[in-house]
């Protein structure tokens, strides 16, 4: 199944996508819902950010080809930051480029995991239990604040620093999924999820022993190698198989 939430007329809310429709849904996503029989084409729909997350929990260093490229050592546990939600950014809305702030914006496709219940102190085992869906992530980088600051909050928590979307995938298998990164229609990104060094599984469980993880809530999984600048005017699409396109303007 392929889960939004999008903008009709007077309706903003989450539906299903059924090929080129929308059904429109009553109710909380990830409580008590009911599929009504509204449809909408789908592109006639504005697209919101697909979910609502109380955090979004991003990890960092997560391929051995991206630590190569930047020249860390591989962590021996996850490494995890957060952004804040208000960085999120809708499929096509436009990521902003901090005026006399930085230097340096980079995209970084990643794979997103998104929380279906609460979820605390969860094994390996039970992460599956805890998962909705996945969708895409941009996790737009100030680069040069980022070396400056030593952590990562101001260089990853702009406003708009956080694309999501499409959609919300709930059927697919993120080790059988691949990630591509485009800028201006060449491909800068391209990489399987299983070459990841900790895999989704470990990763929700190893984050739901920090802090809780509500409903709705974001876990992007880290970017493979290929990361780089992306200039005003630029576009940016991250796309994962089974999941769909998430594009986005630089402005």
């Amino acid at each position: 199944m392929r889960y939004l939430r999008f903008h009709h007329k007077d309706f903003v809310g989450y539906g299903r996508l059924e090929g080129d429709l929308i059904r429109a849904i009553e109710g909380d996503l990830f409580g008590t819902y009911k599929v009504t029989e509204t449809t909408v084409p789908f592109a006639a729909a504005r697209l919101l950010a697909p979910c609502l997350p109380t955090k979004i929990v991003a990890i960092g260093v997560n391929y051995k080809d991206h630590a190569a490229e930047f020249k860390k050592e591989l962590p021996s546990e996850p490494l995890i930051f957060l952004k804040p939600p208000s960085a999120l950014l809708a499929p096509e809305e436009a990521i902003v480029y901090p005026e006399g702030v930085t230097k340096r914006v980079d995209y970084e496709g990643e794979l997103a995991v998104v929380i279906k219940k609460r979820a605390r102190h969860v094994t390996i085992e039970q992460a599956a239990a805890a998962i909705f869906g996945y969708t895409c992530c941009n996790d737009v980088t100030a680069r040069d604040l980022q070396k400056k600051d030593g952590q990562w909050s101001r260089a990853k928590g702009f406003d708009t620093f956080c694309p999501l979307g499409p959609v919300i995938a709930t059927d697919v298998e993120p080790s059988q999924l691949r990630i591509r990164t485009l800028l201006n229609g060449d491909v800068k990104q391209d990489a399987p999820v299983s070459a990841m060094l900790f895999d989704v599984p470990t990763l929700v469980s190893y984050v739901s022993k920090v802090m809780t993880l509500l409903p709705g809530d974001i876990i992007t999984t880290g970017t493979p190698s290929g990361v780089g600048p992306m200039q005003r005017g630029d576009v940016v699409e991250v796309w994962i198989e089974g999941i769909g396109r998430l594009r986005n303007r630089v402005v």
